[in-house]
C-alpha cells in the first residue's frame, strides 16, 4: 500500500504530504526524514525532532468516510505504534487519549491526524507519526526531559527501516477495515487515564476536571465530573499532580 519518499531533513513530513495531496498524490505516500526543523504535534505544539533519533514520517490517506471518523485514523495509528514498540522493547506500551504513546511513563510517540475537508466529505487526511528511537545527544531538552523517553538506549542497536515497516503493517491491517474499528479492544487495553483524576483542557485553558471512566464505542474519552458523565471527543485532558 506504501511508497516511502526519504528526506534528510525537512520543515514537517506533514506539510510536504499536504503538498503532495494537494498535487493529486494517490494514497499510500510516506515522507520519511531524518529530521524535522519545525515539527509540529497538536494543540500547535513544537515536536522535538533530532536528526537520527527519531522516526518522523506522514502518511497521506484517502479515506472513505466522513470528516467525523477521523478519529478512527489516530487511535489506530496509536494501536500500531505501540504493537511495535512492544514487538522491540518486551514491554507494554500505555496510550494517552487521544494520540500519545507512552513507556515506563514516558512519552516516547506523538500522533497528528490532519486533513482537507470539502463539503461534507474528508477530500484526504495525513497522518503524522513522530517516535523517539533514542535521546538526542546530551539528552532531552530542560522544558521536556521530565516528560519525553526514547524506546532504545544510546548506543542501542536498531533497524530503523525495519520499525518504519513494521508500523506501517501494523497500521495496514487496521486501515483496510477501519469502519469495523477492529483496533478498539487494543486501544482500550492500552489506555493509561482509566481511574485517573484529570483536569479537562481547552484551547489551552482549563475547563473542568473529573476522573476518566472509560473509552466510548466511537473512542471519546469518558469522564465522570461533579455534573455527571461527559463524552470528550475534541480538547485534551492533564493528569492531576497530587
Amino acid at each position: 500500500m506504501f511508497k516511502i519518499e526519504r528526506f534528510d531533513s525537512v520543515t514537517s513530513t506533514n506539510d510536504i504530504a499536504a503538498q503532495r495531496a494537494n498535487e493529486g498524490a494517490k494514497e499510500g505516500i510516506v515522507i520519511l526524514a531524518s529530521s524535522q526543523t519545525n515539527g509540529r504535534g497538536r494543540m500547535g505544539r513544537n515536536f522535538v525532532s533530532e536528526k537520527n533519533c527519531g522516526i518522523y514520517m506522514s502518511v497521506l490517506l484517502r479515506p472513505a468516510f466522513s470528516p467525523e471518523n477521523s478519529l478512527l485514523i489516530t487511535t489506530a495509528a496509536a494501536v500500531a505504534v505501540s504493537e511495535t514498540v512492544e514487538k522491540y522493547t518486551g514491554k507494554s506500551a500505555q496510550i494517552k487519549w487521544v494520540n500519545d504513546v507512552y513507556l515506563d511513563g514516558k512519552k516516547v510517540c506523538g500522533i497528528l491526524t490532519e486533513g482537507r475537508i470539502s463539503g461534507d466529505k474528508l477530500e484526504y487526511a495525513i497522518l503524522g507519526i513522530g517516535l523517539n528511537l533514542t535521546e538526542p545527544v546530551g539528552g532531552f531538552d530542560e522544558s521536556i526531559k521530565d516528560i519525553a523517553g526514547a524506546i532504545f538506549r544510546c548506543g542501542e542497536a536498531f533497524d530503523r527501516e525495519k520499525i518504519v515497516s513494521d508500523i506501517l503493517a501494523n497500521f495496514e491491517k487496521y486501515y483496510r477495515i477501519l469502519k469495523a474499528k477492529p483496533h478498539f479492544d487494543g486501544y482500550v487495553s492500552r489506555n493509561m487515564l482509566l481511574q485517573r483524576e484529570v483536569d479537562i483542557i481547552r484551547g489551552g485553558e482549563t475547563v473542568g476536571e473529573g476522573k476518566v471512566i472509560g473509552i466510548a464505542e466511537d473512542f471519546s474519552l469518558e469522564v465522570l465530573t461533579d455534573s455527571g458523565k461527559i463524552n470528550l471527543s475534541t480538547g485534551e485532558v492533564s493528569v492531576k499532580v497530587k
